[in-house]
């Protein structure tokens, strides 16, 4: 299947590229062979000052690089341009914090001396997603780089422009050729780049599915291996919740990037005795999102990326709504061209429904009720997904009580879930393992060695 671009406001295929040869990927696999170890020889004061410099051709580029986002994936020109800055700020961070992260810990023991140093591991695959097609990749490439680690890209077939354009950032901040490469080849072909001896560990964001292909294939070869997955959030609201305050989070969380981000609240885990009025503020929010063109600053509904990801979305609230789910508001594709989905609504969702059970990625809520916490908390961990969650309630010790008990990587009480290079990042159970961003993402990719000198 070729890399083609397909405008999701339209519909229309606007460009379209080949896949590698087998000649080609191997001439891009030696070259990074090449570069390794040069890189990692290259002074990690150099290494921070290229990764700052990306970030300033970040700053430059920022409205061509939205306008490239908003054209491939349909993303609104505004979140666009939020998404650009963001992977200038992970630029940043990293610049200034690697060196604390990777200097020598000094460890007492029974020797002389003793410590622990970090050192990279290679090259390191990384496979990413569509749904934020920077970000998602700046946030592995970051750390991975500035630790001395050089990084291959196989990026989804539906961003091509933007796969090569980030590869473009980082050459023309000035970082030697082949410590950054895109890799244009199918997914057919990702597992024998991670078996091939040149590559040393992998990292992939993507569906459960694509995560057990690429476990089985690092685990076959005995390499490091870092998934983030779906998810299934949920979002609990309990009965001395600022309605307000969650309803306005609500709306942004669920249907920002058209409901299309793993992180995304979509269960809405909501006490019984404020239930009525959560609902109708929550569809009186919903009912305001105008769909549109995501070029203009006036749309504030992006389309979905793929007519094939709409029509699974649309499948799953219909099984939903057959077996007892009630709809509260939208619920079915929109006319028209391009890929858009009515922001919807659908209440007294329980588990054994698809919106319960499995991943909604797309512009749709699922309203859970309960009687009270304990059977919210309950709900909120039945579920194979474990990604991120929050709790909603004017009590803060209380909602950070249940936000430990949550199983989930991350928790928020009162908050946007949303990824900050200054906090790891990542799921347990389905929603997969390992930690991106922070330290603890930076230290995933680095061989942490312990010397004892006597």
């Amino acid at each position: 299947m070729a890399y083609t671009t397909v405008n999701p406001a339209s519909g229309a295929t606007i460009q379209t590229f080949p896949e590698w040869n087998a000649g080609e990927l191997e001439m891009a696999l030696r070259l990074a062979a090449i570069a390794a170890p040069r890189w990692v020889a290259t002074d990690l004061a150099e290494r921070c000052r290229l990764l700052r410099r990306a970030g300033e051709v970040l700053r430059a580029r920022r409205d061509e690089l939205a306008a490239l986002i908003t054209l491939e994936m349909g993303k609104l020109a505004n979140e666009a341009r939020a998404e650009v800055e963001k992977c200038a700020l992970a630029c940043d961070y990293y610049a200034e914090h690697t060196p604390a992260f990777v200097a020598d810990e000094v460890i007492a023991s029974d020797a002389g001396r003793s410590f622990v140093t970090y050192q990279p591991l290679g090259t390191v695959l990384a496979v990413m997603p569509w749904n934020f097609p920077l970000w998602q990749v700046f946030r592995f490439a970051a750390p991975a780089l500035a630790a001395g680690n050089t990084g291959l890209l196989k990026h989804a077939s539906n961003v091509p422009q933007c796969a090569l354009a980030i590869e473009r950032v980082f050459v023309d901040a000035g970082f030697p050729a082949s410590v950054f490469r895109t890799l244009m080849i199918a997914a057919a072909q990702v597992e024998g780049v991670i078996a091939d001896p040149r590559v040393h560990a992998v990292t992939l964001t993507g569906s459960e599915q694509a995560g057990r292909k690429v476990a089985a294939a690092a685990g076959a070869h005995l390499k490091k291996s870092v998934l983030e997955l779906g998810g299934s959030d949920p979002f609990i609201v309990l009965e001395d919740a600022d309605l307000e305050l969650a309803v306005q989070v609500a709306v942004q969380s669920r249907f920002l990037n058209a409901g299309q981000s793993c992180i995304a609240a979509k269960r809405f885990i909501v006490v019984e005795a404020i239930a009525d009025e959560f609902v109708a503020r929550f569809k009186a929010a919903v009912e305001q999102l105008q769909p549109g063109d995501p070029a203009h600053d006036t749309t504030t509904l992006a389309p979905m990326a793929r007519g094939d990801l709409r029509d699974e979305l649309h499948k799953q609230v219909q099984v939903s709504l057959a077996r007892g789910a009630l709809r509260v508001c939208g619920c079915e594709p929109l006319s028209g061209d391009g890929y858009y989905y009515a922001a919807s609504i659908l209440d007294h969702v329980a588990p054994g429904m698809p919106a319960f059970d499995e991943e909604l990625f797309g512009p749709v809520a699922a309203v859970i009720r309960v009687r009270d916490e304990q059977e919210a908390l309950r709900l909120a961990n039945a579920s194979r997904f474990g990604l991120s969650g929050s709790v909603w309630t004017r009590d803060t010790a209380r909602g950070e009580r249940l936000a430990r008990q949550v199983q989930a990587g991350a928790c928020f009480v009162n908050g946007l879930v949303k990824s900050d290079p200054r906090l790891p990042f990542g799921g347990v159970k389905a929603s997969g393992y390992g930690r991106e961003l922070s330290y603890h993402g930076l230290r995933e990719f680095v061989n942490v060695k312990a010397v004892w000198v006597g």
